[in-house]
């Protein structure tokens, strides 16, 4: 094994171990991403076809780097390199589990219920529905806030529990009932438009994994799985995972029980706790050597951490230098705390730091304003790093678009778009589009919908015979963003956001 070389004597032994479950505890900086890479690369020279590879990640750019990292270190191999990057299904499968999800549903889409092209609800599709069902069902939005109802909605199907399920647990609940039939006629809603929302990509594919035979051909599709931030899953992620390694068990589970982050969607600890029961014979491997952190660092987070009672025992180490001291300041307001930040970010900068290089970070975004203040007083320039970027403006406009084509069902995209830009078409004219009473409307409007309508059928003429790049740069010269675009202020950033959408989209060109 010389292209291992690299490795610690324990990332070592997690890569040797490729048959039956293997638990990866991983401290924050110890290489568990390298880890898993250099296991599917020693899979694959074992003769396992990289079809067969399943890991999944949290987050795309964990995805997109762990795909790329497999590429790289295959590019030396014979044959590999060259036959996975000519052909995606000759790749190893690594994904987020929504992505996994989505995958799972679209090649079972009618054991699912749902069209092949359904949409995907992001938040705001989503508290739209949810809000419309509130006043379906005579419920002012103000007393029962969309967000709120939604939230209840998300845990529940993170909880691995339907609308139906839940109508009989909420029997003789007064707030219960309300969520109850809300949510039947959100899920009604979602039907009409042909969508699932994000909590649904989970949800559906868990309840689809529990057909015999679904869950057969995935488990014969997928014989070796890497599941990275195990302590981070819930139960519809766990029973996605469960149903899959079933009958091979061929799991390698890497995560760090001193983090948990999404308690608030009821990520459950107890799944990497209880790893060695739920998968007997399991082989444990702990990688304790940090290679980020300084001595100094480790010394006083391993301290800390030592207070967990829950937490399995080890202790991370580094062959780093001792470092800096750790300094500790308890501010008595939010104002005192804003000012000592911005003065030792003075006085980083009179020592010679760069300004780019110094990060502040905050529990939560209102904590933010306090300190852009304080630093605007200061006339010391800095940056927040806002909005996500599929919650740009124009990224979810293009989308809305090409959805639109694709599933002409969707109504949420459909007012989303249909004055993007403006082109004078007001409520009560969508309204009477969707009732199919467009033959009240003036001939005045009927033009402008007629030249919609085409629109869109030249847009989708077009996704259909082009790849997904150009069809993006197709539908931003077409409708007419990047003119509009120019006239504002931010129109360069946000042509470049187009630029970087298409640029995105090429790997599924």
């Amino acid at each position: 094994m010389s292209n291992f070389a690299e490795l610690n004597g324990a990332q070592r032994e997690a890569v040797e171990a490729t048959e039956g479950p293997v638990l990866v505890l991983a401290g924050a900086g110890a290489g568990k991403t390298k880890t898993i890479t250099y296991r599917i690369l020693n899979l694959i020279k074992k003769g396992v076809a990289p079809e067969n590879i399943l890991a999944v990640t949290f987050t795309n750019k964990a995805a997109k780097e762990m795909g790329e990292r497999v590429l790289k270190l295959l590019e030396n191999e014979r044959g590999y390199a060259s036959d996975m990057a000519t052909s995606g299904a000759r790749r190893p499968f690594v994904a987020t589990f929504h992505t996994l999800g989505a995958h799972i549903i679209r090649e079972n889409y009618m054991e699912a219920g749902v069209k092949k092209h359904f949409s995907i609800y992001d938040r705001e599709d989503s508290k739209r529905a949810v809000k419309e069902a509130l006043q379906k069902n005579g419920y002012d939005p103000k007393q029962f806030e969309p967000g709120k109802i939604l939230a209840i909605i998300s845990r529940e199907k993170g909880n691995f529990v339907s609308s139906s399920e839940y109508v009989e647990r909420a029997s003789g609940d007064y707030f219960g009932n309300i969520v109850a039939k809300v949510w039947q006629d959100y899920e009604i809603i979602l039907k009409k438009e042909n969508a699932l929302d994000f909590d649904d990509l989970l949800l559906v594919a868990a309840k689809l994994l529990q057909n015999e035979s679904v869950r057969k051909f995935y488990g014969e599709k997928w014989k070796y799985i890497h599941i990275d931030e195990y302590q981070d899953t819930n139960k519809v992620q766990y029973k996605i995972v469960e149903a899959i390694t079933r009958d091979h068990q061929n799991i390698c589970a890497v995560g760090d029980v001193d983090q948990n982050i999404y308690t608030w969607r009821n990520a459950s600890i107890k799944n990497i706790l209880n790893f060695e029961k739920d998968y007997k014979n399991a082989k444990l491997v702990v990688l304790e050597e940090n290679y980020r952190s300084t001595k100094t660092i480790l010394e006083v987070a391993n301290k800390i951490i030592e207070k967990n009672k829950l937490r399995m025992e080890r202790k991370l180490t580094t062959k780093n230098a001792v470092g800096e001291k750790v300094s500790l300041f308890e501010a008595l307001t939010e104002n005192h705390e804003a000012q000592f930040v911005v003065e030792k970010v003075k006085e980083l900068q009179k020592s010679g730091a760069d300004l780019s290089e110094i990060a502040v970070l905050y529990r939560a975004n209102f904590q933010s304003r306090v300190l852009e203040e304080e630093f605007l007083v200061k006339n010391i320039p800095y940056q927040v790093l806002g909005t996500r970027f599929f919650d740009r403006k124009e990224i979810k406009d293009i989308l809305a678009f090409l959805r639109f084509c694709l599933n002409p069902e969707s109504i949420s995209d459909l007012k989303r778009i249909i004055n993007v830009p403006p082109r004078g078409i007001g409520k009560i004219t969508l309204l009477k589009i969707v009732e199919g009473k467009e033959k009240e409307l003036p001939a005045g409007m009927k033009i402008k919908i007629d030249a919609f309508r085409n629109l869109l059928r030249k847009i989708k003429n077009f996704a259909i015979t082009n790849p997904p790049s150009k069809t993006i740069f197709f539908i931003a010269k077409e409708v007419g963003l990047n003119e509009n675009l120019e006239k504002t202020d931010e129109g360069i950033e946000r042509i470049e956001n187009i630029k970087e959408l298409s640029a995105l989209a090429k790997k599924y060109d």
